[in-house]
């Protein structure tokens, strides 16, 4: 601990005089912007700072357990050995959309041992190192919706966090935090220790359901009249022992009716670009441009694909271009056989079909490697990031048709999809590379990971090995807030370029203020003057659910999307004919419909799964016949 004055350190190696006194935005010397990085400090002596205090020489103490990084440039201390209590955060980094990440350790000190206080990164803080508001605090004042989409969200989180042994740290209110529609633990306290009993030995009970709705009845008190009372009887069914399932139903056909009752209109518009360094564009997105086809379809503002082709050109442009043509059509089938029934789809369901369709890609595209010999580096896949706006059919408290608001975010490689609004940028994907496993399997800290020179390879994509291997992500969000969604491939995303440029525009283009078009344009021109090296495709989704959104007029301008005619004769070569035009989606059977049109059953399920592979079979053998024919041939002899 020290009482010299606290000074911050400039990121910039080549400062001639780094030092800055705290509360500066910019060095005195060379004008670099400064970080300011909150942690949280973790341990049994993390409290024993007060504010203002000094820690090992590096950190600053803004309030208890809010320590400042004043070397932030520099790596923190990584001990070879780490205690147990840093375990669940490595395993649970998936699921960093809510849970703190482990940044590293307090050096050791006179007073205090090596590895005895461990800080939080990625934690509920804001950018001025203060709490973002407890649950109980603001809970009053939120929507009814917003209310239940919190609790939706610690339901999904249970499961996870008892896996792990940290259940507990959703039964202390004050470390559940809220930043907008998202919920965020402070910290995460082991079971073990917190349910412990003095004097007995054996290891405790863990938590069960009636603990959580012990916690929300108090919430309850003072939800929105119109869904107190099903708060309540939720909670009265938590009590007396009904199974998670049986809750996670309930909770979800109240959280759809009331996102029903919201006027939701998105828009969608998307481009991709070759950029400055390339020779060949192998990134394909839909929608790909502004022309009147691509709006007119029934799924334009429904859908959004981003795929970045690897393999080279010779057939990284090929598979990403396959995956978006096949998905579409997928897609559209999904959204037809969803119209028909009348009853609510489950997400868990939704979450399998969607699943199932990107391994019916996989195999389509892993298949022409097969079939082509190629093999190893040569073989040739694509990341994805997919956002598809379900609109299941409802009926309001007002007893009018509405649609629910559900969002499924399905995401395999490093493409990324983010959260705007006018207040906050959210990354809700993490990326499938050698980094995440390592954090995520418990061998490494994310910023130790980071110094591999592997740390950006990816650990799948889709296409390159068979289906049984890959592991697509699939999350389902709704929509009850103005935002765009934004998925693009890493030529945009790479060097943070989104985290620092998201606050220019999004309040305009929120407002209507600026065209989507033209928004589109702008991140891609940034992308190729601040990343350059690679393709850029960027697709936002502008969902508003307020004040409509008037579209200012915008001249066409020209397309910035790939036309078929830039294709490279060895991408033409692979495809063993030229790219057709998107064939026209199957329709779905009447034999499909009939029933009690639940897609709970395990026919309904069958005949989805059927469904989706058809289709893609379909497309496959329209793509590339002769490919098709020999894989036909060696699945089906004799047909």
């Amino acid at each position: 601990m020290s009482d010299a004055k606290p000074q911050i350190c400039c990121p910039n190696p080549n400062c001639a005089a780094p030092l800055n006194t705290l509360g500066k935005l910019v060095c005195d010397a060379c004008q670099t912007p400064l970080i300011y990085r909150y942690l949280w400090a973790v341990g049994r002596e993390a409290n024993r700072f007060p504010a203002e205090a000094q820690v090992a020489g590096r950190y600053y103490v803004k309030a208890p357990q809010i320590w400042l990084d004043t070397q932030p440039s520099l790596m923190p201390d990584v001990p070879t050995d780490w205690s147990d209590d840093v375990l669940p955060y490595l395993h649970l980094y998936p699921r960093r959309l809510h849970v703190p990440e482990v940044y590293g350790f307090c050096p050791e000190t006179a007073t205090l041992p090596a590895g005895t206080i461990f800080l939080l990164d990625n934690v509920p803080l804001d950018a001025k190192g203060n709490l973002f508001p407890a649950i109980a605090a603001v809970w009053p004042q939120a929507t009814a919706i917003r209310q239940i989409y919190w609790l939706w969200q610690l339901l999904q989180l249970w499961p996870v966090l008892l896996e792990q042994g940290v259940a507990s740290s959703m039964l202390a209110a004050n470390n559940i935090r809220v930043e907008g529609w998202r919920v965020r633990l402070c910290q995460l306290f082991n079971d073990a220790d917190v349910l412990a009993t003095p004097g007995v030995t054996a290891d405790p009970s863990p938590p069960e359901l009636t603990d959580l709705a012990n916690l929300w009845l108090e919430w309850t008190v003072h939800a929105r009249p119109d869904v107190m009372q099903p708060l309540q009887a939720i909670c009265r069914q938590m009590q007396g022992g009904a199974a998670f399932n049986t809750i996670a139903t309930q909770l979800n056909q109240l959280l759809m009716t009331q996102s029903a009752e919201l006027p939701l209109r998105v828009k969608i518009v998307g481009a991709t670009d070759t950029g400055p360094q390339r020779s060949h564009n192998e990134d394909a997105c839909y929608p790909a441009g502004n022309d009147g086809e691509t709006q007119s379809e029934s799924i334009a503002a429904r859908l959004a694909i981003v795929c970045d082709g690897i393999g080279g050109h010779e057939g990284g442009e090929v598979a990403s271009q396959t995956a978006v043509r096949s998905l579409k059509l997928q897609a559209q089938a999904l959204l037809a056989e969803i119209a028909e029934q009348t009853e609510l789809v489950p997400p868990e369901l939704l979450t399998q079909q969607l699943e199932a369709s990107v391994r019916v890609v996989n195999n389509l595209i892993a298949s022409q490697n097969d079939t082509q010999g190629r093999e190893d580096r040569r073989r040739m896949g694509t990341t994805l990031v997919m956002a598809l706006q379900v609109p299941q059919h409802l009926h309001t408290a007002a007893e009018t048709a509405g649609t629910g608001h559900e969002l499924y975010l399905v995401n395999v490689g490093d493409s990324r999809a983010y959260w705007i609004t006018a207040h906050y940028c959210h990354q809700l994907t993490v990326d499938d590379d050698v980094v995440t496993r390592e954090v995520r399997l418990g061998r490494s800290l994310y910023r130790e990971a980071l110094q591999r020179p592997d740390a950006g390879a990816l650990t799948q994509a889709i296409g390159t090995r068979d289906a049984e291997f890959l592991r697509p992500t699939v999350q389902r969000f709704i929509l009850e807030e103005d935002g765009i969604l934004l998925l693009c491939s890493d030529g945009l995303s790479d060097n943070g370029l989104v985290e620092q440029t998201w606050a220019t525009d999004a309040d305009a283009i929120l407002k209507g203020k600026h065209a989507l078009e033209l928004a589109v344009k702008n991140w891609i021109e940034l992308a190729n003057a601040k990343n350059g090296h690679d393709n850029t495709s960027v697709v936002l989704l502008r969902c508003s659910v307020s004040t409509p959104v008037s579209e200012p007029s915008l001249p066409r301008a020209s397309e910035s999307r790939r036309e078929e005619s830039e294709w490279s004769p060895a991408s033409r070569a692979l495809l063993q004919e030229d790219f057709p035009a998107t064939p026209e989606p199957a329709s779905t059977s009447n034999a499909q419909r009939g029933g009690s049109r639940r897609l709970l059953t395990g026919v309904g399920l069958i005949a989805l799964l059927l469904l989706g592979g058809g289709i893609s079979l379909i497309a496959w053998s329209q793509l590339n016949p002769r490919s098709f024919q020999q894989f036909r041939e060696r699945v089906l002899p004799g047909l």
